[in-house]
């Protein structure tokens, strides 16, 4: 890749070495297969219906020993990528200092498992989670990984998020 503006060189990794999938099928499934995973399905379709203005009241333990600390939160949610993902912006204050953070969430037609990444301005680092819908429940469940920005070491951690209403969701995360 060649940056047009300035010029500079870009090496492209080899990707020789990647393992290529076995299974040897025709034309007319492979084409649907990617028609399917390109297609919003229902549960894009769910998250979809989330599209739009929130407010977010976030409380959290800095440590188990002491009182949770919040921050209230504008957030807008909006379905990207022909309805495949939902972005959403989070803004708000914490000790005096802004906080903005971006998350994305998909559904991956073929794996069936729902995605999502996280990113703020308080780390450097990108936190993902994989999981699954409980449509029993009408919760998401997810588990993943984050990097502890005072050790530098990648922490378990899980995330549930219920739906409870149209309006109203509640979501948990803990450092497992």
């Amino acid at each position: 890749c060649i940056n047009e503006s300035n010029k500079n060189e870009i090496t492209v990794a080899d990707s020789s070495h990647l393992k290529k999938t076995s299974t040897t099928l025709d034309s007319a499934t492979k084409a649907a297969n990617m028609m399917t995973f390109g297609t919003p399905g229902a549960m894009h379709k769910m998250m979809a219906s989330w599209d739009g203005n929130w407010t977010a009241t976030i409380k959290f333990w800095v440590k188990p020993e002491l009182s949770p600390d919040s921050i209230i939160t504008s957030s807008v949610n909006k379905m990207i990528n022909n309805g495949l993902i939902q972005y959403s912006t989070h803004n708000g204050n914490w000790a005096g200092m802004p906080f903005n953070g971006v998350s994305q969430t998909g559904n991956d037609n073929h794996r069936e498992v729902i995605w999502s990444t996280w990113f703020d301005n308080f780390g450097s680092g990108l936190v993902y989670l994989e999981g699954t819908w409980n449509e029993a429940t009408k919760t998401i469940s997810m588990k993943g990984k984050t990097t502890d920005p005072e050790t530098k070491e990648q922490l378990d951690m899980r995330e549930t998020l219920k739906v409870v209403d149209e309006k109203t969701q509640f979501m948990e995360q803990y450092i497992t």
